[in-house]
């Protein structure tokens, strides 16, 4: 649904009726009850909100969802996974919450893994290069909970030590030799000839991808490292799928929301 959302609804201006995200889920193996659920929790959180016109029920994208979907199109687009020009200088966070902060603590690890941290020991996280920490975390009301600082690497200790401990290389090179294996083929996964379909699960799965990727600088990785061959692949179908899509998209059921 955040795939969906972000191609076809981010910065137009439109709501897209529940009827057409039942269609399109469908179509993707997804009931009719997950999807409904899907859309509940959605608003629940602040990312959807709902506009009536007679009776069907439209969705569109609150302020807080452009934000994000801004900033996960930003990262597939032009910020890339291939780190090339890392400056040298890491940005640090401390943090320590009360044992019985579990969710408060569970929402920051969430929000510092997607800002490209990783955990160097109990209370202190590392990312490589500049971050901005309180954007990151922001609406979590623990600012005050939180030391950040940017720093470099100085012997005895070794940048490449310091990915090893923070980050788990080979499992993040492994993602992406599985999504080369999922879709460099002749006969990528998706519905056969729906592109709308088959353009969802690959953007879905590559922001899954890019989600868990901190960024990591290229010069300390191994020389056989997959991201931008995946990468390329990515942009590939998505070129090849994106006018089809486009076309089966404008025929679902949508409104303006000030309509």
């Amino acid at each position: 649904m955040l795939s969906f959302c972000g191609i076809h609804l981010l910065g137009r201006g439109r709501a897209v009726s529940s009827g057409s995200v039942i269609e399109v889920l469908g179509r993707l193996g997804v009931g009719e009850g997950a999807t409904r659920s899907t859309l509940n929790r959605m608003v629940r959180r602040g990312l959807l909100e709902r506009h009536q016109r007679g009776r069907k029920t439209y969705f569109g994208l609150t302020g807080h969802a452009e934000g994000v979907l801004a900033d996960g199109r930003d990262r597939i687009w032009s910020t890339g996974v291939v780190n090339a020009d890392w400056d040298g200088q890491w940005t640090l966070v401390g943090f320590s919450l009360p044992d019985s902060w579990r969710s408060e603590r569970h929402d920051l690890r969430s929000r510092l893994i997607w800002a490209g941290f990783g955990p160097l020991q109990n209370g202190l996280w590392a990312a490589p290069g500049p971050v901005d920490v309180a954007q990151a975390v922001e609406g979590l009301g623990l600012e005050s909970h939180l030391r950040v600082f940017r720093a470099s690497v100085l012997p005895p200790t070794q940048v490449r030590e310091v990915l090893e401990q923070a980050f788990d290389v080979p499992a993040i090179g492994g993602r992406y030799r599985g999504f080369l294996e999922r879709w460099d083929r002749t006969d990528p996964p998706g519905p056969d000839g729906d592109a709308l379909a088959q353009q969802l699960l690959l953007h879905t799965e590559w922001l899954e991808l890019v989600r868990r990727d901190p960024h990591l600088p290229a010069e300390y990785l191994p020389a056989d490292w997959p991201a931008a061959r995946a990468e390329s692949v990515f942009r590939g179908l998505s070129g090849r799928w994106q006018r089809s899509a486009d076309l089966s998209a404008a025929k679902l059921d949508m409104v303006a929301p000030e309509d």
